[in-house]
């Protein structure tokens, strides 16, 4: 079995982080999100790997490289425009070639990962085996229509009127006959080949397509909201270690991973939360679900349940929070200015001013 993974998309949700960078490598926990869907892929036992990439081609190349240290062999392919899921497997039809393979959508997330998945699939292969979550918004995704047996009948993408709450996770397993699929599949009114559409093939076409529905912890990470949330998710089940510096004068409370380098002094941090390597915190505080990436600098500052990427600083700033700051971004107070109220009132007038 193999394995595609889908890492080009412009990003639109995460903008203006996505200006100047992959969507796919914006960390939790100081990890590209990226990362955890490769190694859920090795975890699972797959070796082989395509990735589909796009503009950010070369900083999806710069932090993957050829794999080895994730265990895996893996080869690019360039798909010039974002042109739909089922694009993406059909530009890879020589990579995969006939095997087995798992398509995984390189901004989501799944805890626990997809070993599961794959040896479900091993052990009873069809023709395509997709993961279902209920959802509060499912005309933000495909959404699958079951029967009372719980077999696929229908697929929409998108719908503007869905007809249930059962969104398709962004991690497929297919067989080699959605190559036929995808190859008789024409754009959508977005102008994309869409993934569903292909699955839809296969049903129409009697082919076996498995569902599965989860209850577990999936997350599409698109927007800064989803960013957040897997963050405090993964720095939950965080192992805390020291191994930079910390003064006498600081006091560590709870789950906290202070990497190499890294310089705290006269400030608190409060777990679980994770300081980047060459950090440096300085009479700060350090809240709950915060990680904070290298080369950073928080001085005379709150901030809390919020993502802080390489080379930035925060200066002199209260309070900061469910934020997420981009890389070499510094931010720092407003320049006061006196406070005055300016008024026009009547005769026998009452007026309370907050002072």
């Amino acid at each position: 079995m193999k394995a595609l993974v889908l890492a080009g998309g412009s990003g639109t949700r995460l903008r203006p982080i996505t200006h100047t960078s992959a969507k796919q490598l914006v960390p939790v926990a100081n990890k590209p999100i990226l990362l955890y869907g490769l190694e859920a892929i090795a975890e699972a036992g797959i070796t082989e790997v395509g990735i589909v990439v796009g503009d950010t081609a070369d900083e999806i190349q710069a932090a993957v490289g050829d794999g080895s240290k994730h265990g895996l062999t893996v080869t690019y392919i360039r798909q010039d425009a974002p042109l739909g899921l089922a694009h993406a497997v059909l530009i890879a039809r020589d990579v995969l070639g006939d095997d087995d393979f798992v398509m995984y959508l390189g901004d989501n997330f799944i805890l626990g990962g997809i070993t599961g998945l794959v040896d479900e699939f091993r052990s009873r292969p069809v023709d395509a085996q997709i993961i279902l979550t209920r959802v509060s918004d499912p005309s933000a995704f495909g959404v699958a229509e079951l029967d009372a047996s719980g077999r696929v009948v229908r697929l929409e993408e998108k719908p503007s009127e869905p007809r249930n709450d059962l969104a398709l996770v962004g991690v497929y397993v297919f067989g080699s006959a959605i190559h036929e699929a995808v190859r008789a599949t024409r754009p959508s009114w977005r102008g994309e080949l869409e993934i569903t559409h292909a699955i839809q093939w296969l049903i129409d076409h009697g082919r076996d397509v498995r569902s599965t529905v989860i209850s577990g912890y999936w997350k599409d990470t698109g927007n800064v909201t989803d960013m957040l949330e897997v963050n405090r998710l993964v720095l939950e089940h965080l192992d805390g270690a020291v191994r930079g510096t910390i003064d006498e004068a600081s006091q560590i409370i709870g789950k906290v991973r202070i990497e190499e380098g890294a310089e705290v002094t006269g400030s608190r941090i409060v777990g679980p939360a994770v300081i980047g390597a060459n950090t440096v915190v300085r009479d700060s505080y350090v809240g709950p679900f915060t990680s904070v990436s290298e080369d950073c600098r928080v001085e005379d500052s709150e901030i809390e349940y919020s993502i802080v990427l390489p080379g930035s600083s925060v200066t002199g700033v209260r309070r900061i929070e469910s934020s997420l700051i981009g890389r070499s971004v510094e931010v720092t107070p407003a320049p006061r200015s006196p406070a005055s109220h300016r008024l026009v009132l009547g005769d026998h007038s009452k007026v309370q001013i907050s002072s």
